[in-house]
C-alpha cells in the first residue's frame, strides 16, 4: 500500500508540473483575427515576443504597386519565432545590422513585443518605424529592439514597410488603374495596414488601441508626420515621436505628376514599355535596375488620397492628427562638410561657401551662423549643414502642430556623443547604423551627437551595440531618454519622477538631452524662421 501510495503522489506531481507546462505553454500563444500564434516567452524578464506577423498579403505579382491587402487567415498554429524577411533594398549602409530572414518582396511583416500574461492589461503601445531614407532598413535591427520598452510597461511594436521603387513609384497606368486615381506611397500604405492590425488585434497582446504612440528615427520620423498629416491615418494614433526629420523640408511629398514623370523615366530608362511588363520584372532585377546612375530616386507624392493636398497645408490648416508630439534632432546630424565641402574651414572659405548656397542672403546666413576662427567655423557650418539636412524641417513639425494641434508639443536636442569604439574594432570606422565600415577613407572625429546616434539610447539597447565602449555616463544617458519616450507613450507627457523638467515647446523652451539634461530657452528660432522663409517660398 505505501508503495502504491508513493507512485499515485509521484503520478500527481508529474500531472501538476504537465499542467504547469501547458499553462505556460499556452501564454505563448495568442489568438488574432487571422489565427492563432506562438511566441517565444524570456524567462528572465517575461516579455513574449512575437515576430514575423504577417499584417499585408505579400505585395508580389499583381499586387505590386498596390496598396497592402488583407491577410488570409491561417489554420493551426503559426509559429512567431524569427524575423520575417526585410524589404526589398540595396547595400546602401553597409554598417545595417540585420536579424532578418533574408530579403524578399514578400516582407509585411511586424514584431511585437509584450510583457503582458493574460490579454486584459490594457497596456500603452509603441509602434516603432525604422529609419534608412526610404531605400533601406528593417524591423529587426536590434536598435530598434522593443525588449526593453516592453520591460517599461509598454508593448512594443516594428514594421516592415516597402522601400525605394517597390514603396513609392508613382505612374500614370497606377494612378489610372488605381479605384481612388493616387499611385505612389505604397509605403505610408504599408505603415497604415499595420496601424489597422494594431487596432484590430493589440488588446490580445494585453495593448489598448486607444493608447497607441507612432514613433521613428529620420525616415522613420518623417513617416510619423505623414502618418500624422494622413486623414487615413490620424485617428489611429493617440501620440507620435519623431527622431530628427519630418515630411516638411526633408524628403518632402512632391506632386503626384512629378511622381509619375519620374515613373515613366524610370520604366523608358530600363526599358519596360508597360505596368504589365514592370510586374512581370524579378524583384532582384528590378532592384538591381535602381543602382543605373541618373535614374530618378522615388519619395512621398501628393497623391490626393493618402495625402490630399500637401502635408504642410495640412498642418497648417490643423488637419492633421491632434495628438501630443515630442520630437527633435542630434546636434551633428551633418558635419561641417556639408557647407564646406573639401575646403578647409577657414572664415574666408566659410563665408564663400555662403556666397555659393544664398547668394545675397550670404551675410544674412554668416551673422545668424557665425564664425571668427577655423575652431568655430567647423562649428558653425555643421549646424548650418544639419538644419539644411533635417533639422529645420524637425522644428517645422513641432512649430506647425503647436499652432494649430490643440496638444502639448516637447522639443530636444541630443548632444551626447557616441564614446569610442571598442578596441576590437581595429581600424574600422562608424557608420551611420550604429555600426561599423572599412576600407573607407579617415573621417573626421564627430564633433555632437551624429545622426542616429539617439536610438540605442532612447529604446534602452546600449546592449545590443557591441561596436562602442559604453561608459556609466551612456547608461545614464540612455536611462533618462528612455523613461522620457516611456513616460510619453503612457501619458502623452514625458515627465516624471526623479527627471528634469521638460517645459512644453509653447513655453519656448528646448531640452537639452545630454549627460547634464537640462531645459534652456530656444535659441536657434531666428535661424530657422530665416530658413522657413526660403523653403515657404519655393
Amino acid at each position: 500500500m505505501k508503495l502504491k501510495s508513493e507512485i499515485c503522489r509521484a503520478l500527481s506531481t508529474i500531472a501538476v508540473f504537465c499542467l504547469l507546462s501547458v499553462a505556460v505553454f499556452a501564454q505563448d500563444r495568442v489568438k488574432t483575427a487571422n489565427g492563432t500564434l506562438e511566441g517565444v516567452a524570456n524567462k528572465t524578464n517575461g516579455v513574449r515576443s512575437f515576430k514575423g506577423v504577417p499584417f499585408g498579403e505579400p505585395p508580389v505579382g499583381d499586387l505590386r504597386w498596390k496598396p497592402p491587402q488583407p491577410v488570409k487567415n491561417w489554420q493551426g498554429v503559426r509559429k512567431a519565432d524569427k524575423f520575417g524577411a526585410r524589404c526589398m533594398q540595396r547595400n546602401v549602409f553597409g554598417d545595417m545590422n540585420f536579424r532578418a530572414n533574408g530579403m524578399s518582396e514578400d516582407c509585411l511583416y511586424l514584431n511585437v513585443w509584450t510583457p503582458a500574461k493574460t490579454g486584459r492589461e490594457k497596456l500603452p503601445v509603441l509602434v516603432y518605424f525604422f529609419g534608412g531614407g526610404f531605400i533601406a532598413g528593417d524591423g529587426s535591427e536590434p536598435r530598434y529592439d522593443g525588449e526593453s520598452m516592453a520591460t517599461k510597461g509598454i508593448v512594443a511594436i516594428t514594421v516592415n514597410y516597402r522601400l525605394g521603387v517597390f514603396g513609392f513609384m508613382a505612374h500614370p497606368e497606377l494612378t489610372k488603374e488605381s479605384p481612388n486615381k493616387a499611385s505612389g506611397n505604397y509605403a505610408l500604405f504599408d505603415q497604415r495596414a499595420a496601424l489597422q492590425w494594431v487596432q484590430q488585434n493589440i488588446a490580445a497582446f494585453g495593448g489598448d488601441p486607444k493608447r497607441v504612440t507612432i514613433a521613428g528615427e529620420s525616415a522613420g520620423s518623417i513617416a510619423v508626420s505623414a502618418q500624422m498629416a494622413s486623414p487615413l491615418s490620424k485617428n489611429l494614433i493617440a501620440g507620435a515621436i519623431g527622431e530628427s526629420g519630418s515630411i516638411m523640408g526633408t524628403l518632402s511629398a512632391a506632386p503626384l505628376a512629378d511622381g509619375e514623370q519620374n515613373g515613366v523615366k524610370f520604366a523608358a530608362a530600363i526599358g519596360k514599355d508597360s505596368l504589365t511588363s514592370l510586374r512581370a520584372m524579378p524583384a532582384d532585377q528590378l532592384l538591381e535596375a535602381t543602382a543605373k546612375p541618373g535614374l530618378p530616386r522615388f519619395s512621398p507624392v501628393v497623391d490626393g488620397y493618402f495625402f490630399p493636398k500637401a502635408p504642410i497645408e495640412i498642418f497648417a490648416a490643423g488637419e492633421q492628427a491632434r495628438v501630443p508630439l515630442m520630437a527633435g534632432s542630434n546636434s551633428e546630424e551633418s558635419g561641417a562638410a556639408g557647407v564646406l565641402g573639401r575646403e578647409q574651414p577657414t572664415v574666408e572659405n566659410y563665408r564663400k561657401a555662403l556666397q555659393r548656397l544664398y547668394n545675397d542672403q550670404a551675410e544674412t546666413v554668416f551673422k545668424l551662423y557665425p564664425a571668427s576662427n577655423e575652431n568655430e567655423v567647423l562649428d558653425a557650418a555643421r549646424d548650418l549643414a544639419g538644419d539644411r539636412f533635417i533639422s529645420y524641417s524637425t522644428w517645422k513639425w513641432v512649430e506647425l502642430a503647436t499652432k494649430t494641434g490643440g496638444k502639448p508639443t516637447y522639443y530636444y536636442r541630443y548632444d551626447r556623443p557616441r564614446p569610442a569604439m571598442r578596441p576590437e574594432m581595429g581600424d574600422a570606422q562608424p557608420g551611420l547604423a550604429g555600426g561599423v565600415v572599412r576600407g573607407q577613407p579617415p573621417r573626421p572625429p564627430a564633433r555632437g551627437a551624429v545622426h542616429s546616434a539617439e536610438i540605442e539610447y532612447a529604446m534602452g539597447n546600449l546592449d545590443g551595440n557591441k561596436v562602442y565602449a559604453w561608459t556609466p555616463d551612456d547608461y545614464k544617458v540612455s536611462k533618462i531618454m528612455q523613461e522620457y519616450f516611456a513616460n510619453f507613450i503612457k501619458t502623452g507627457n514625458p515627465n516624471g519622477k526623479g527627471l528634469p523638467n521638460w517645459p512644453t515647446f509653447s513655453a519656448n523652451q528646448r531640452l537639452i538631452i545630454d549627460v547634464n539634461t537640462r531645459a534652456e530657452a530656444d535659441k536657434v528660432r531666428a535661424r530657422y524662421e530665416f530658413l522657413d522663409q526660403l523653403y515657404t517660398r519655393k
